[in-house]
């Protein structure tokens, strides 16, 4: 193992060592095995500049993969411990590829502008290329040079973001990188790469919201979180309304109301004013002018109830946008012809709610009720007085003749406000449209016929062709019934009478109906006007018998009223009941089919992921066996190039190509290089032998006319030499005697300043001679004094230490006193306790002894009582005629008994097996002395033991010792209880 594995510090400096003579590369393996490396897992304070240096030759190399690997085991090292560090290693790794990237940026641009020739900037090798590619000049340099660095930096900031994502720890600087990696997309104009981080943020709010219970997981009920996702987003949107990128732009506006949902508080008013403003740029975009203005109208309501600072300029200003994007809505919505061919009013219906509901509106929003909500919270008073007339002109008065008279003097004042009030151009267009409109309307009920040219005279602000596109567009909108006459240049109103506009005419200045609408409700009046002729000339008896008629029909419903009241009841329970229970069944087929369909792509997913694992292992074995054959190849390759460079391989293989050698036999190789070399030295050999004797009979005639030639050249040499010797020598010699004269000279001037020197010197001699005697008396003083003091120092010093020393050995003595005492009356307490637990000990064996001995004695007497008690009852079960004769028979052994009566006692493994058998020789013995009429009092003696010789509990004495009488005696029972002792 190499040694700066032991510590990070050897690495480090490793490291170092590599970049001093320039090899970034092992500097960057170097700090790759020691971040790698398992045996560095626990932060320490040198992982920092360990990882700042490796995250350098990282951007340095371009090595976007490796800077990714190093950053999550840092992550991983540093998560838990210092959390700081990461932040501040992720900043420094983004601010260097940043400043890379703005420096090949500068290198691009200087090189494009480092041109030779300004007479001839366009070469032809560059007029070539444009015309060939369609690329200028700076476009391939910057391809070269900066794109790189650009697919480097935007890789740096995907990374950052995985590593950091749904971490609560880096909260914030996940979305200073996110604000970053707009900036970078503006900043280049990068639009795939927006799209991806979108897609990249979009997933991770997925994560976070899957994955919320994990230990570092972010907390979107957390306000300073979704503030921060706030921001990000808001950022997003004004980076894609920038880029023109309106889909995307969208879907930000989707994310941003989505995170409004999952806030269980309400936003902060300034983020929701900003949300508002680019919502309605972005509705603008998309050419929806209803939610563009409801936008507005949300925005201005917001700003008058939370703003408390807002001035009347900003209020004017807000009025005037609301009202010109109110007005500059359609008049009739927008529908395409596929649109209405395909009947997508559903389509159309289910996008505007989805866009309400972006806006937190219940229901879509309509022109008419916009403007009912304009008038009803008197807006119009806060609107510029130069266009508060706007609103009557257009949806109130009746005016056709100077309509766009009046709009034309509005609509040129907003295009002189173009440098205060840009926004408010836009709307310019759109209000020209609705007036058209509202003109064409107005006319239409005014006159039946009108020249075009008198139309157009009208409209000011159009030429003919947009006045003729209008028209038409309303007259195939359904807006208007008109016909245009291109041979009389005339327009008919309401000529068809078979025709009318849509039901859903919008609302406007009206005067009268069309004669279509007049004709569409023809039906209607006459239908209205014979029913009151009817109730006019019926007679009172039909009225009579009408009424008797709804008086049955009132008692009949009165009747059935509760059942016909109660039967609906119960249907309507029956069919909810059946509605309840069809919709649980189709939800439960709904749910088991979407189980099984889970189930299903569960199975082709894995099945499709091991067949990609599989094609991925063959491919990598493939790709694995092919690098192998071509290093081998290359090898081989390079083997025989070498060979061929050599002058045998070159002979040998001079007619052969390095194609052709690759396909042939290594054994064929090597028998032609064998040939060759013995070919090529049987050659040498020969030359050799030739040379060698061209050159013995060449240097033997070389050296027969070379000498007399030496010898006459040695002759000449010698000549010239000795001349020259003796001409050196006399300039020698001259040299000499000049150096001498000028010495001589030298020392008679210096001879002449002896005597002042000498003066010189013993003045100053003499000066310093008594200062130097001063300072030597001054300094034997103060040594003589530095030493008493000195000396007296020191003795109080050695008194000093001799104190102390006296005092700490009768500390210690006392103290060594004190241990041994305590020590003395410990080892005393111990030895009086232990000889007091052996007494105690003692005590108790002895008194369980004794216990025992008790209770041994105890069981024997009970047992004797028991015998005894048999005994009586065998004796009282006997016959008499037995009786007599037992007692006959027993007289001779009782008297033989008494006579041997007075033998020892057995011994104590005799007792015990009688015992074992019952207990029955020492009950025999007992009932012989109970039959001899006495109880006799047996003594017994004590043993070779100690013991001494305890009493019995009935008082009697115990037996003689064996000692006192050897004998021994054997207790024999008969069938009849009877004891015989034996000797």
């Amino acid at each position: 193992m190499p040694a700066y594995f032991q510590r990070p510090e050897n690495a480090l400096k490793r490291a170092n060592e590599f970049l001093e003579v320039g090899k970034k590369q092992p500097a960057l393996d170097v700090l790759y095995d020691v971040i790698k490396s398992k045996k560095h897992r626990t932060w320490q304070k040198i992982h920092e500049p360990i990882m700042l240096k490796y995250l350098e030759l990282c951007v340095d190399l371009r090595k976007s993969h490796l800077a990714k690997e190093g950053l999550y085991q840092y992550k991983n090292i540093c998560q838990q411990v210092n959390i700081k560090s990461l932040e501040d290693v992720v900043r420094a790794y983004l601010k260097l590829a940043e400043e890379k990237t703005e420096t090949a940026k500068g290198e691009s641009q200087q090189m494009v502008l480092d041109i030779e020739d300004l007479d001839n900037i366009q070469t032809p090798e560059s007029v070539l290329l444009s015309a060939v590619s369609g690329e200028d000049t700076q476009d391939r340099t910057d391809r070269l040079l900066l794109t790189p660095w650009v697919k480097f930096l935007w890789e740096s900031y995907r990374q950052c973001l995985d590593l950091l994502r749904n971490n609560s720890k880096v909260e914030r600087l996940y979305h200073d990188i996110a604000q970053q990696a707009f900036k970078f997309c503006l900043q280049y104009t990068r639009k795939a790469e927006f799209r991806k981080l979108c897609d990249n943020l979009r997933m991770h709010l997925g994560q976070i919201q899957r994955h919320h219970n994990q230990s570092t997981a972010i907390n979107l009920n957390n306000p300073e979180s979704q503030s921060m996702h706030l921001e990000t987003r808001l950022v997003q949107l004004d980076s894609a309304i920038s880029m023109e990128l309106w889909q995307e732009a969208f879907k930000a506006v989707e994310d941003i109301h989505g995170l409004f949902a999952l806030s269980k508080k309400p936003p902060k008013p300034q983020l929701m004013a900003n949300y508002y403003n680019k919502v309605s740029t972005v509705f603008w975009k998309s050419g929806n002018a209803l939610f563009h203005a409801c936008t507005l109208h949300r925005l201005y309501h917001l700003s008058r109830e939370m703003r408390k600072n807002l001035t009347q300029d900003e209020m004017q200003r807000m009025s005037t946008r609301v009202l010109l994007a109110t007005l500059s809505i359609p008049i009739t919505p927008e529908r395409t012809d596929i649109a209405r061919l395909l009947d997508m009013d559903g389509i159309i219906v289910e996008k505007h709610r989805r866009l309400a509901t972006l806006l937190g509106l219940q229901s879509p929003p309509t022109r008419q009720s916009l403007i009912n909500d304009m008038v009803r919270f008197n807006l119009l008073q806060y609107v510029v007085p130069d266009i508060k007339e706007l609103y009557n002109w257009i949806e109130v008065d009746f005016h056709p003749l100077k309509l766009c008279g009046r709009v034309t003097k509005v609509l040129n004042w907003v295009r002189d406000q173009a440098e205060k009030e840009a926004d408010l151009q836009q709307y310019v267009p759109h209000l020209q449209s609705n007036t058209i409109l509202r003109l064409l309307q107005q006319v239409a009920q005014i006159y039946q016929s009108i020249e075009f040219t008198r139309l157009a005279s009208l409209v000011p602000f159009v030429d003919a062709f947009q006045l003729e596109r209008s028209i038409v567009d309303a007259a195939r909108h359904c807006d208007l019934q008109v016909r245009i006459d291109h041979s009389s240049r005339t327009l008919s109103f309401g000529s068809d009478l078979n025709y009318s506009t849509k039901e859903d005419a919008p609302v406007g200045p009206f005067l009268q109906n069309m004669p279509s609408e007049q004709i569409r409700n023809q039906l209607t009046a006459m239908s209205a006007s014979l029913a009151k002729a009817i109730q006019v000339i019926r007679p009172a008896s039909i009225l009579q018998e009408r009424e008797e008629q709804n008086q049955l029909a009132i008692a009949a419903y009165l009747k059935n009223a509760r059942k016909d009241h109660q039967r609906i009841l119960a249907r309507r329970q029956t069919i909810e009941e059946r509605k309840e229970r069809l919709e649980s069944l189709n939800i439960q087929r709904e749910k088991e089919e979407l189980e099984q369909r889970e189930a299903e792509m569960q199975k082709v997913r894995k099945a499709e992921e091991e067949r990609l694992r599989q094609e991925a292992k063959e491919r990598e074995k493939e790709r694995i066996m092919q690098e192998h054959e071509q290093i081998k190849k290359k090898t081989v390759r390079e083997r025989l190039e070498q060979i061929k460079k050599t002058e045998l391989g070159a002979k040998a293989f001079k007619d052969i190509d390095i194609e052709d050698l690759e396909e042939l036999d290594p054994d064929f190789i090597m028998a032609k290089q064998v040939e060759q070399l013995e070919k090529e030295k049987k050659e040498l050999q020969e030359r050799l032998k030739n040379q060698e004797k061209k050159i013995d009979y060449f240097e033997r005639a070389k050296r027969l006319e070379e000498i007399p030639l030496i010898k006459k050249a040695y002759e000449e040499q010698r000549v010239k030499d000795m001349e020259l010797w003796e001409l050196q020598e006399e300039e020698r010699i001259s040299n000499m005697k000049v150096e001498r004269e000028k010495a001589l000279e030298h020392k008679k001037r210096m001879f002449r300043m002896l005597e002042d020197k000498e003066n010189f010197l013993s003045k100053i001699t003499a000066a310093r001679s008594f200062i130097y005697e001063e300072k030597l008396k001054a300094f034997q003083e103060r040594l003589v004094e530095e030493r008493k003091k000195r000396l007296e120092e020191r003795k109080k010093q050695r008194k000093e230490d001799r104190r102390n020393a006296f005092y700490r050995q009768k500390e210690e003595d006392a103290q060594r006193i004190h241990e041994e005492q305590l020590k003395k009356e410990r080892e005393d307490r111990e030895r009086l306790e232990q000889e007091q637990r052996e007494e105690e000990e003692r005590e108790y064996q002895e008194r369980l002894r004794k216990l025992e001995e008790q209770e041994r004695k105890q069981r024997a007497r009970q047992q004797e009582i028991e015998e005894r008690e048999r005994r009586r009852e065998e004796e009282k079960r006997v016959p008499p005629e037995e009786k007599v004769k037992v007692q006959i028979s027993g007289w001779r052994e009782r008297e033989k008994a008494r006579e041997d009566s007075w033998g020892p006692p057995r011994d104590a493994s005799e007792e015990r097996d009688d015992a074992e058998r019952g207990g029955k020789s020492r009950d025999s013995l007992r009932d012989s002395r109970w039959r001899r009429g006495g109880v006799e009092k047996l003594e017994e003696k004590p043993r070779s033991s100690d013991r001494e010789p305890e009493p019995e509990p009935d008082g009697e004495k115990g037996w003689r010792s064996d000692k006192d009488n050897p004998r021994r005696t054997k207790n024999e029972t008969d069938d009849d209880g009877w004891t015989t002792v034996r000797r």
